[in-house]
């Protein structure tokens, strides 16, 4: 007789009692996101760059160009609408920050309030590209000063705001303001590149600590571009491999990740002195550290043989680009920013996105959220904002109408089928945990 036999007269053929609680007939995780702190974080985020350009006569306030300061609610309730619970959102820095110990709270306490009353998780972006005029650009010495004390007014004005990232792509901030000349101080030279870098980092991580003395279970999200590029040349140029151990540096002073030797000569002999050197390698910024990393195709480039440069979309691709990264730092992941400007082929780049996030779960690195930026398209992002052509870029899950794209719809069929999945698997178990972070090495 079967064990089978003796299991079935008592307990029947299936649909056990108790099966539902995690067995056979457990849930999935399908269903729109829950508000349960133990979730995998599911995000858009508002588009609110303000860099100038033209020797710092025109700003460029993607916030206003968007029209979000007159349909905030509408876009935060479009949040809703997707299902989505965390939103990575940026104050306006430059019109907030009137000059030592001044502030403007206005919009930013209307735009706070409809956030918590919808229930939204802000992931606070406090500093997105550019500066208050008053202190001028990424070459001023004093920035990690000024910016530490807005970053304290934020915290205290706003206690129940956990998740934050003080300065948005420090490494895309320093390069095209100090070494491309296209925004801000304009500069084209290594000094310049280095001298905004380290003010970046150390503005970064002077903020970091008066949010950690404000709110001490805080997680710092920090976003930063994922970056390579690829020489078609039998013997790549010095050039080229420099720039591919650069696109690291902004971590490595934030995370006290000594750099290469040859990065290191670059920066002391581009400005960076010994002091600051070993004030930056104290160790990392206090609270839970999240490593952002933002891919879109046209991150990775080809450089030619005649030294022109070609987007090579997908070579490497975000799984294998922020494995290199992963594997440098050991942080939790999550992929902080992706679209593409065609939206005939956003739906597809969505979905390659995703998969390569569940792949690279498998792989069994903590990658934790996710984020198609932005909710709504944006201006001129085919130029960086260089040039003032009032060009839609369609990669907004919404267009300027608030009218959703396809890729909405794209967004909401992941979300439907993965939105209950956990940061970790059987992370239901633990605890999301409101205590000061404290331990300094993770062991």
């Amino acid at each position: 007789m079967s064990f089978l036999s003796e299991i079935q007269k008592k307990y029947g053929k299936g649909g056990y009692e108790g099966d539902q609680f995690g067995g056979a007939a457990g849930h999935d995780s399908s269903g729109l996101p829950a508000d349960n702190p133990g979730n995998f974080m599911f995000a858009t985020g508002i588009e609110c760059s303000y860099p100038t350009i033209k020797n710092g006569k025109v700003r460029r306030d993607q916030l206003r160009e968007c029209d979000h300061y007159d349909r905030y609610k509408e876009d935060l309730g479009l949040v809703k609408e997707m299902g989505l619970n965390v939103l990575r959102y940026g104050l306006p820095y430059y019109s907030m920050h009137l000059g030592p110990g001044k502030y403007d709270w206005e919009f930013a306490d209307l735009a706070m309030a409809e956030i918590k009353r919808l229930g939204i998780t802000p992931i606070l972006d406090l500093m997105h590209f550019g500066v208050p005029d008053w202190l001028g650009n990424f070459q001023n010495p004093e920035l990690p000063v000024h910016f530490a004390d807005f970053c304290a007014a934020v915290a205290r004005r706003y206690p129940w705001v956990r998740y934050y990232t003080p300065v948005n792509e420090i490494y895309v901030t320093a390069r095209i303001s100090g070494k491309d000349g296209n925004w801000n101080e304009q500069l084209k030279t290594d000094k310049g590149f280095v001298t905004a870098l380290k003010h970046c980092v150390a503005a970064s991580i002077m903020g970091n600590q008066q949010i950690a003395k404000h709110r001490p279970d805080c997680v710092i999200v920090q976003s930063e571009s994922a970056e390579y590029t690829h020489e078609l040349l039998a013997t790549p140029s010095a050039e080229t491999k420099l720039n591919n151990e650069l696109r690291f540096l902004s971590l490595d002073l934030l995370y006290a990740n000594p750099p290469s030797a040859n990065v290191g000569m670059y920066m002391m002999d581009n400005g960076l002195t010994r002091k600051e050197y070993d004030w930056f390698m104290a160790g990392k910024p206090p609270g839970y550290q999240v490593m952002g990393n933002d891919y879109y195709g046209r991150n990775e480039r080809i450089k030619l043989p005649d030294g022109s440069i070609q987007t090579s979309m997908d070579v490497l691709g975000w799984y294998k680009i922020t494995s290199e990264y992963y594997k440098r730092y050991h942080l939790p992941v999550m992929h902080t920013e992706t679209n593409v400007f065609e939206p005939e082929l956003a739906s597809e780049w969505l979905y390659k996105q995703w998969l390569s996030i569940l792949q690279m779960r498998r792989d069994g690195v903590p990658v934790i959220g996710f984020t198609w930026y932005s909710l709504t398209d944006q201006i001129d992002w085919d130029s960086q904002l260089t040039e003032e052509n009032h060009n839609v870029n369609a990669c907004g899950l919404y267009d300027l109408n608030r009218k959703p794209r396809p890729v909405a719809e794209a967004y909401k069929t992941v979300l439907k089928e993965f939105g209950q999945i956990t940061v970790v698997p059987y992370a239901e178990m633990l605890e999301i945990t409101d205590r000061p972070a404290q331990l300094k090495v993770n062991v």
